[in-house]
């Protein structure tokens, strides 16, 4: 007979979990998901209100799970130990933190009246900076706090540009790259150095709308796709944009003992994308 613990993986009950960029689109549909397997959610965001917006819409669902925004800054070491601080004053202890903070910057992307030569280093260190030390730094505080109770799940957030750099998004594309490669080294510091307990993976989401890559991939004026959002769909065996619900089955599987063997991977979700030759 099977132990509860794999008939029943999914139930969070009791576990808090930190989501950085929660009021996100992706992140907030992650939040809702383990809110509802009954975990106990910390949304962190620059943007207090639409943190606590998330919040409200999680309390208003059937769930046995507990909800609270935090204001932070991915950036500041101060910012992320406050809010670490309050997190461990609310639920008393931190299992898992989804790195969900990141995104692209119109500036920073190129296009016929702006040449890759022409891209700005404040927009270009602005998508590294959040993309990469946003993942670094929750990490160190937050990670420290795991490595003290020798168990944790870290979840980094990478993409489909880490595989396959598009066109356009340099910045975007290396610094998720970055995020893929920190994923794995973390894994092994922090199993060999603290605990075999602690683990650390990523989901590579492919392409779903966001507000970072809507004025890429839609047109604003009548909401039909661009070339570059029709040219995804073709590449896309499945044929769609994913939908923020195609995440949470392997992000619900990467934070439970059902992956309790499984560290240092980045997982594509991605429609079949990365598999797609074109041909």
């Amino acid at each position: 007979m099977m132990s509860n613990e794999f008939t029943n993986p999914y139930d969070f009950t009791g576990q808090s979990i930190v989501i950085t960029g929660g009021a996100g689109i992706l992140c907030r549909e992650m939040a809702r998901a383990l809110v509802t397997c009954g975990a106990n959610i910390a949304i962190l965001d620059y943007n207090l209100e639409a943190a606590q917006q998330v919040v409200d819409n999680l309390l208003s669902i059937p769930a046995t799970g507990k909800a609270i925004a935090v204001k932070a800054n991915v950036l500041e070491n101060v910012s992320i130990q406050a809010a670490v601080e309050a997190v461990l004053v609310e639920f008393g202890q931190i299992d898992g933190l989804i790195n969900g903070a990141g995104g692209n910057k119109s500036e920073a992307t190129t296009s016929p009246d702006k040449t890759f030569f022409d891209l700005p280093q404040d927009a270009l260190r602005w998508v590294f900076d959040l993309n990469l030390l946003g993942t670094i730094i929750p990490s160190q505080i937050i990670g420290k706090h795991m490595a003290l109770r020798k168990e944790g799940v870290i979840l980094n957030v990478s993409s489909m540009n880490a595989f396959r750099p598009l066109t356009r998004i340099p910045a975007y594309s290396a610094a998720k790259a970055g995020v893929s490669n920190f994923t794995q080294w973390l894994a092994v510091h922090m199993a060999q150095e603290y605990s075999s307990r602690i683990r650390v993976n990523a989901i590579a989401p492919g392409f779903f709308i966001t507000e970072q890559n809507r004025f890429l991939l839609t047109d604003p004026g009548t909401g039909e796709l661009t070339r570059r959002g029709q040219s995804i769909i073709d590449h896309t065996p499945m044929g769609r944009f994913g939908s923020p619900e195609d995440l949470n089955g392997t992000v619900l599987w990467l934070l439970s003992p059902a992956s309790a063997f499984i560290t240092g991977i980045v997982v594509p979700v991605d429609g079949g994308f990365s598999a797609f030759s074109g041909v």
